[in-house]
């Protein structure tokens, strides 16, 4: 009876082979996350990539590759699940580019006791098809200050039950960069890249929210990116002395913020007995009809430059009435006039004119604005100088074309 119990049990277990562990094959397989994250994260905030769109992950074939440097997705015959884990953000160490699937298993976070799971969102296991799966939303629930690294990495390993371990394929993992997760309450006062025009002025780089330059923009009356965009326009002097305590290198970073804003496709006109000028949401000249003439961006260097500089001056203190009666969409077919070129791009040329700030030895202070709203690339920049050395900002002759 012993013995044919032995023998029973042993035949049992070669007839079933889904219970024994079987070493995978040796592969170049491996998944990869090709493009970085958008940093700063913050819990409750969604991750994305750089480009604002989801995670991404591509299975790749390292002997082809050869390396990172090119990333084309690698296909299987057969779909596989990939799961979103956190990683410690010490893994892996020394060189960090080797590891095997349990030392990836074992640093693999989990919530602190008594907090909800770490990811939260849509699906954390995504299907790959075509050597290429796309993450769907998710956001951290816990900051990363509690663990010795204080930071998390984001990885991305083959599902325990997927397809792909009845294959008996190994699949290299991927992960990203250690990166720190902040307390949602750091997003109150975080930056925004690009800014929007209707953004609060301390969103820009180098001015705090209820700091020294802050309080001095507020109160001037200039609370808004597009607020501070049109002074620099209209009398970039002006701007200057409101903050004068700030060094020429802070002032460059944050003008060089402000005018990456997304400036939009609205209008303003202001008009007068013989003259209709279009102007951009900065106050920058887009077209004048002037005694019954049609001018363009082109054209603007055959105006006065003290007729024009009087008119945005004029404009700018007559804003909130442009805003109320004179505000127009679009006018893209008289903009296509002025590029020439990529039409999705027409509006986004328009702010991107330089600012020069240079101080002299003999006190006087010497700046130059651009007045008309031309894309950079095709050279078209006209500059108006003013000069001050009492306190008094009045308009000089020099006139600089930069085009």
């Amino acid at each position: 009876m012993e013995n044919t119990l032995k023998r029973c049990s042993i035949s049992n277990l070669t007839r079933q082979p889904s219970f024994r562990i079987q070493a995978l094959e040796p592969s170049t397989l491996q998944l990869v996350f090709p493009k970085t994250l958008s940093l700063p994260i913050f819990t409750g905030s969604k991750v994305v990539h750089t480009d604002n769109c989801p995670l991404q992950i591509l299975l790749v074939d390292k002997s082809s590759t050869g390396g990172h440097n090119q990333m084309l997705p690698s296909t299987l015959p057969y779909p596989i699940k990939i799961e979103i884990v956190v990683l410690d953000g010490d893994f892996p160490s020394g060189d960090g580019q080797i590891w095997t699937s349990q030392d990836f298993d074992n640093n693999v976070l989990k919530e602190r006791t008594g907090k909800r799971p770490l990811l939260a969102g849509d699906s954390l296991i995504v299907s790959m098809r075509d050597g290429v799966a796309v993450a769907g939303e998710f956001e951290f629930t816990d900051n990363s200050s509690w663990i010795r690294s204080r930071k998390f990495r984001i990885g991305a390993r083959v599902f325990a039950s997927g397809s792909c371990n009845s294959h008996g394929v190994r699949i290299r993992e991927a992960m990203t960069e250690a990166f720190v997760v902040k307390d949602h309450r750091g997003e109150l006062y975080k930056k925004h890249h690009p800014p929007s025009l209707e953004d609060e002025v301390w969103r820009l780089e180098k001015i705090g929210k209820d700091g020294a330059f802050h309080k001095k923009l507020a109160s001037e009356g200039i609370k808004t990116v597009q607020d501070l965009l049109k002074l620099s326009t209209a009398n970039p002097l002006k701007l200057r002395k409101i903050l004068g305590g700030m060094s020429d290198k802070i002032w460059n970073v944050t003008m060089k913020h402000a005018r990456t804003c997304v400036m939009g496709n609205k209008h303003y006109i202001y008009k007068g007995n013989n003259f209709t000028i279009t102007f951009n949401p900065i106050c920058q000249v887009v077209k004048a009809m002037i005694d019954g003439r049609m001018y363009f961006t082109s054209d603007l260097t055959n105006i006065d430059r003290t007729y024009v500089q009087t008119m945005v001056s004029e404009a700018y203190t007559k804003w909130h009435t442009l805003e109320e009666n004179q505000e127009v969409e679009g006018l893209i077919n008289e903009t296509a006039l002025l590029t020439h070129g990529d039409m999705g791009n027409q509006y986004l040329n328009y702010h991107q004119q330089e600012m020069m700030i240079s101080y002299q030895q003999n006190g006087f202070e010497q700046a130059s604005s651009s007045y008309f709203g031309a894309p950079v690339e095709q050279g078209l920049q006209y500059c108006i100088s003013e000069s001050s050395s009492d306190g008094e900002y009045m308009p000089s002759k020099s006139f600089i074309n930069s085009g």
